[in-house]
């Protein structure tokens, strides 16, 4: 054998041992990675390709919930399937609502029982606006035959931890309102016609990225205060085009608790996010569409911008 050849054939054997060899992470590699994974992106019109709201901010492997809409957990059961782990139903523990309007809360029983029938070992953890505690006490009062008998001789051994289904409860204020290792989450007011100071917003910042989500408003300057650059707006919106097509009684609705596409991109502009997504879209109500809706905002908003669909994430 020639010494070239015993040369190389040693370089490539080196070269194999390298790379076999365990390599430390990078810093890049250690990075958490926050992921905003939309769930539900309608209104209370049954569009059936939009479930009701529901946005779920993940970080680290954990899911932090935003309104529980109808469709809520088979949303989350469907993105698990595309690919996102922690939206496995059982894993769905903190939950934030923006507002009690039902297209916003039709998913709590869904949320507070499904899991739990499937395995979920830990209670819920839910935060929103006074009132939240009398709707879960309904909630657990209308299910109670279903209660008693899943945890009744028959059922108990397939559940497993037979409390999980009940629900610790905190009614809020504006300010931080839940802190753990992975968020930072701030509520704060906004402007819903007669829903007054029980209509919030949040903020959530991660490890690396700031979230800002409206909830439903009208043009609220504390969306501007909160966002302020961040690195994602989640914003409701209605089609200008829509709004000249409604009854005057559906017209006084938007201009009170909504915020049109006209004036999303004049908040937007003074917001300056990285970028908007735009959900709770409401022109299903109205005579127009979303190219409607894209048409107007990109004649209004410079700014980047797309428009949300369920399991979209970003």
């Amino acid at each position: 054998m020639s010494r070239s050849f015993q040369t190389a054939s040693a370089a490539v054997c080196i070269g194999v041992a390298l790379m076999l060899i365990p390599r430390p992470a990078t810093p890049q590699a250690n990075r958490p990675r926050t992921q905003v994974v939309l769930l539900g992106t309608g209104n209370p019109g049954p569009a059936p390709a939009r479930s009701g709201p529901a946005t779920a901010i993940v970080v680290n492997g954990q899911p932090y919930l935003i309104d529980f809409g109808p469709g809520v957990v088979r949303r989350a059961a469907a993105a698990q399937l595309k690919g996102v782990a922690a939206l496995n139903p059982i894993n769905l523990r903190h939950a934030f609502v923006t507002h009690l309007h039902s297209d916003h809360t039709l998913g709590y029983p869904d949320l507070i029982f499904t899991p739990w029938v499937v395995g979920r070992k830990h209670r819920l953890e839910v935060y929103g606006p006074r009132g939240l505690k009398a709707m879960t006490s309904h909630v657990l009062a209308a299910w109670a035959d279903d209660i008693k008998i899943r945890q009744g001789p028959n059922e108990r051994t397939l559940i497993g931890a037979s409390d999980a289904y009940r629900v610790n409860v905190h009614e809020i204020s504006p300010g931080v309102v839940y802190k753990d290792s992975n968020v930072t989450v701030t509520a704060f007011n906004v402007k819903h016609g007669e829903w007054g100071a029980r209509a919030f917003g949040y903020r959530v910042q991660t490890p690396d990225r700031s979230i800002v989500i409206s909830g439903d408003t009208s043009p609220a300057e504390s969306i501007v205060e909160q966002c302020n650059g961040c690195d994602v707006l989640i914003h409701e919106v209605y089609t200008e085009a829509g709004y000249a097509k409604s009854s005057p009684e559906w017209q006084r609705m938007r201009r009170e608790y909504h915020t049109s596409s006209r004036q999303l991109a004049e908040l937007a502009t003074r917001a300056r996010p990285g970028l908007l997504i735009l959900y709770h879209q409401s022109y299903q109500f109205t005579e127009s569409t979303e190219e409607d809706l894209m048409r107007e905002m990109k004649a209004a908003y410079r700014g980047r911008f797309v428009s949300g669909h369920d399991l979209d994430v970003f």
